[in-house]
Order: C-alpha cells, then structure tokens, then sequence
C-alpha cells in the first residue's frame, strides 16, 4: 500500500508542478510585493500555518493576525476546496479592503475562490488517491500537497528577495 501512496503522492506533486508553473511564479511576485505576508490556513491547512511559523525554515516576515492588514500587505490562503464557504467570505472581504491575495485549493466547478483571488493555484487533488476492494477512494493528502504549493511560494519568494537584496 505504502508504494502504491507513493507512486500517487508523485504524480500529483508532478501534477501540480507542471500545471501551476507560472502559478507559483506569478505568486511568488505577488507576495513578495507586499509590504508583509499574512496567512490563512482552513481546517487541515493550519499544518501549513504552523510550518511558516514554526517550522525549521519560516517564511520571513508572515503573520497569521489578518485583522491588521492593509492594502500594502498582501494574503496566502490555503484551503480544500474553491467553494469553501469560509474562504469564499475572507476572500470577499480582502477584495473590499483592496488586499491581493494568493488562495490555494483544488478547483471545483461551483468554486468561485480561483474566480476571486490575484492568483489561484489548484492542489490537482479531485479525488483521493488509493483504491480500495469496494471501488472507493481512501488517502486525500491536502495537507501535503499544500506543504508542497507552501515550500514552491516559499523558495520562489526567497529567490526574488534575494535578487534585491
């Protein structure tokens, strides 16, 4: 079981790498334009709060206390789904204060959060990944592969700040 999450686990990374190239570039700017980067993380994408924070390597600079930021800051929000209710109402509320925002989730057709954000990058994760004897799918990494999508805006941002430094 644990080579065939593998095998799986690859090609959505591969997935992702391949269909948000520009994605992750266009984000990366973005946020690097800002004068400081607040992040959102619903439900199981806290994991990627607590690694921006808390993690070995953070990302310089991020706050997760949204309530102070202005339009010269801007927001990485990560969540399941383009039609979570929750991030569909911040990403509403970012739009009226004038803050670009980059949202991570998995594109759904009645999802309007790609719709919204400044940049949208989609996890490619329509379906768990492993069969099971029944016909069902078990194994939905979105944390992971947002810990992935997280770890590409993260080295992409330190590469364009460093150029300016």
């Amino acid at each position: 079981m644990m080579k065939m999450f593998t095998t799986q686990l690859t090609g959505l990374f591969k997935r992702i790498e391949d269909k948000e190239e520009f994605s992750f570039e266009d984000g990366a700017r973005l946020l690097a334009q800002g004068q400081s980067i607040y992040l959102v993380g619903f439900r199981e994408m806290k994991a990627v709060e607590f690694e921006a924070l808390e993690g070995a390597e953070p990302l310089k600079g991020v706050s997760l206390d949204i309530e102070n930021a202005t339009s010269a800051d801007r927001v990485l929000l990560f969540t399941r789904s383009s039609s979570d209710q929750e991030a569909v109402e911040l990403a509403g509320k970012l739009q009226e204060k004038n803050i670009s925002f980059v949202a991570v989730s998995t594109s759904v057709p009645d999802g309007q959060l790609e719709e919204m954000a400044d940049v949208h990058i989609n996890l490619q994760l329509t379906k768990a990944l492993l069969p099971d004897d029944f016909g069902n799918r078990y194994g939905y990494p979105s944390s992971m592969a947002a810990l992935y999508v997280y770890y590409g805006l993260k080295f992409t941002i330190d590469e364009i700040l460093a150029e300016y430094e």
